[in-house]
């Protein structure tokens, strides 16, 4: 692979590589943008089969923090890390020091915190060697389970949907597909239920799958059959790429919006999407609740504040549909451009001469 011509291509300033001689750790940190500040990102733990599969993922991811922290209002840039190896396995407390150990050596230009396969209490292991991590348990001073209020800005976000595409304010009734019921896929079940949606859900994990269901009253299908299911709204809660040109035709929905990072395959995907009237909710804005909590938690965690800030997602959705109505381009383009905005401007006053103190 070439990665300097793929750095170049998606605009990422830096990729980095990181091993300690306990041989434990392999990590690679990639950093998108920083117009708008230091990077924040999350760090993934995921037995990649690759090297290039796990290289390709820190890319797409960190480039989806800067959409996500540009979209929201947050005044960072965006990044990602990756810990090469089975979450389920591998974790130990000197895998995440030897991290943490890497992470304050860059000196705070990456920040990071809990993605896939990683916990609160794994971070508090890199307390000892650096200051650089959020999403830290509340016990620690830190905001806790992210994917509480990651959770939640994706309720606000279907319902933002509902109004758009049913001229509603409410899910009585109405069909959700639910794929993934991890973190947070499980934690939005609970509020689509309590909003009185019927639930159709499916995960990977058969056993997980049957305790949501039994739990929620929900229908259980295969993980196969989750996308072609008849539902008002189709929400992907897992691994990214779900949605291309072999998924896509099969959808049978009028909305899609779920928590999952990266639910395109390609731009060109989104395109799909708009012309066969399925509403789509750019990831990156709709799941950008974790990423404000953080965020946050930089400012000293005050829960009202951010809780506060999420629930500006809707608000965010509503331009990004006006957007693409009056210009008649997809959602993910119409999102794109609203950030691409805020970052010329924010560029633009880096032009004004401020003298050190």
């Amino acid at each position: 692979m070439d990665l300097f011509d793929m750095m170049a291509r998606e605009g990422h300033e830096q990729v980095m590589f990181f091993r300690d001689k306990a041989k434990k750790l392999k990590a690679i940190i990639a950093l998108h943008d920083t117009t708008l500040g230091p990077a924040l990102g999350g760090t993934r733990m995921f037995p990649y089969k690759t090297e290039e599969e796990a290289i390709l993922d820190a890319l797409r991811l960190s480039k989806g923090m800067t959409l996500k922290s540009g979209a929201c209002g947050n005044h960072f840039g965006g990044g990602k890390g990756i810990i090469w190896g089975d979450p389920d396995r591998d974790k130990d407390e000197g895998l995440f020091r030897a991290y943490g150990r890497f992470i304050e050596g860059l000196n705070g230009r990456f920040i990071t915190g809990t993605d896939v396969g990683t916990y609160p209490a794994d971070f508090v292991h890199c307390l000892p060697e650096t200051q650089y991590v959020v999403g830290l348990p509340s016990e620690y001073g830190g905001s806790g389970d992210t994917s509480v209020l990651t959770a939640y800005g994706v309720f606000l976000g279907i319902l933002a949907c509902v109004e758009e595409v049913f001229g509603r304010r409410d899910l009585q009734g109405m069909s959700v597909a639910v794929q993934g019921l991890g973190k947070v896929g499980k934690k939005l079940c609970v509020h689509l239920k309590e909003a009185g949606a019927r639930l159709i859900v499916a995960d990977i994990k058969d056993s997980r799958a049957r305790e949501v269901s039994s739990e929620l009253g929900a229908t259980l299908v295969s993980p196969s059959e989750i996308l072609e299911v008849e539902a008002d709204i189709f929400s992907p809660n897992a691994m990214g790429g779900i949605l291309n040109e072999e998924t896509i035709p099969k959808l049978n929905c009028r909305i899609v919006a779920g928590a999952a990072n990266n639910q395109l395959a390609n731009p060109y995907d989104a395109i799909r999407l708009f012309q066969r009237g399925i509403l789509y909710a750019p990831d990156y804005i709709v799941n950008a609740g974790g990423v404000i909590g953080v965020a946050d938690e930089l400012e000293g965690y005050n829960p009202e504040r951010a809780r506060r800030k999420v629930e500006n997602i809707p608000l965010l959705l509503k331009k990004v549909f006006r957007i693409s109505r009056e210009e008649g381009i997809d959602t993910e383009k119409a999102a794109g451009r609203m950030v691409e905005a805020r970052l010329r401007e924010v560029l633009q006053l880096k032009g004004i001469y401020v003298p050190e103190r």
